[in-house]
């Protein structure tokens, strides 16, 4: 292995321990949820889901996990679910 690549191996795995260095701007996914499977979605600073109850709340368990499992990677406004944003207003 040539010794440049092993310094970008290196890298990668100092990044790999700081995922504060990484911010989502836009996503997509498909979560396994306990029913069926459903597209996810991140882009323009709104969250998109295939489930049925996101269409009504535009907001879901699926977007929530994502949102809790992805934290520190997700700019602050991607964190804010619309119910808790209308209540700061």
């Amino acid at each position: 292995m040539r010794s440049s690549l092993i310094g970008k191996i290196e890298k990668a795995k100092g990044y790999a321990q700081e995922p504060d260095r990484v911010t989502f701007s836009g996503l997509t996914a498909v979560f396994r949820g306990k029913n069926d499977d459903h597209e996810l979605s991140y882009a323009n600073g709104k969250w998109h889901c295939t489930c049925n109850f996101f269409s009504q709340w535009q907001i879901c368990s699926h977007t929530m996990a994502l949102q809790q499992i992805l934290s520190d990677m997700l700019p602050k406004e991607a964190l804010v679910a619309p119910m808790e944003a209308q209540l700061v207003e």
